[in-house]
């Protein structure tokens, strides 16, 4: 009888339980990315001086510093977390779709 279950549990792994952990990992993928990029402690300290200097008379060209050097910086995080998350929904879309590619793949000429 469990030769009859097969396919179910096949299918139940594939649309259901594999994509549910492919999306728990791709959390935990996105906050080790930002945790190593530091992007949110960059848009925290956004108006904060660079590198913490608060030496007298510099204190207005630091945070002048601090936003130039980080404008770029957080827009190449944000370009590059576009990119993971693309990424990862044309794996997911990919990976949702091969059983049905390869079944169509039989009735192709």
């Amino acid at each position: 009888m469990f030769y009859l279950n097969l396919p179910l549990l096949v299918l139940k792994f594939w649309f259901l339980e594999a994509p549910l952990g492919l999306i728990s990992f791709f959390g935990s993928l996105n906050s080790s990315f930002l945790n190593l990029f530091s992007l949110p402690l960059l848009i925290k300290t956004y108006f904060r001086p660079w590198k913490n200097e608060y030496r007298k008379g510099l204190v207005g060209f630091s945070i002048a510093m601090g936003i130039f050097v980080k404008t770029f910086v957080v827009v190449a995080d944000t370009v590059l977390l576009v990119i993971l998350l693309m990424l990862e929904a044309i794996f997911m879309i990919s990976f949702l779709s091969w059983p049905i590619a390869v079944l169509m793949l039989f009735f192709l000429k």
